[in-house]
């Protein structure tokens, strides 16, 4: 590889990290108290997803281990954001589901950085926004993939 794409590719990655630790740090001043935003992002995939999920493949989904999603999920329950439920292909499992107050916390902490998102658009219209999406989503579906 020369220099020049190597170059291209490690600047691009390096944007995209910046930007994911500073919406993280948007969004997680914005949640609620003992709330983080690994509790908002596994909502969030079981919405984008879909529920009913066991925790391991969560856990792969994630790329953490077991024991950090069990973590996360002990969260989400006793906050009453999800419900385990028996796994109806492995009785021995559990499948997660999300419960309505699940939803609304979703919708309201999405809501919860409009401050934020309208300065943003003050300085980047949405359209411009909206056209680096689907190159976005390209590349998240090719290296979802990839690693595989």
């Amino acid at each position: 590889m020369d220099n020049d794409t190597r170059h291209i590719f490690f600047s691009f990655f390096n944007e995209i990290g910046i930007l994911a630790q500073l919406s993280r740090a948007a969004m997680e001043a914005r949640l609620p108290k003992g709330l983080t935003l690994p509790h908002f992002s596994v909502i969030n995939h079981l919405i984008r997803v879909r529920d009913g999920q066991t925790p391991l493949t969560l856990a792969k989904a994630f790329q953490v281990p077991k024991t950090t999603m069990t973590h996360t999920l002990n969260g989400l329950l006793d906050h009453g954001f999800v419900e385990m439920r028996p796994n109806p292909e492995d009785g021995r499992s559990k499948t997660v589901w999300l419960t309505d107050p699940g939803r609304r916390f979703r919708e309201d902490a999405i809501r919860s950085i409009d401050p934020e998102i309208a300065d943003l658009q003050k300085a980047i219209p949405a359209e411009r926004v909206a056209a680096l999406l689907p190159a976005l989503a390209e590349i998240r579906v090719f290296m979802d993939a990839y690693r595989d």
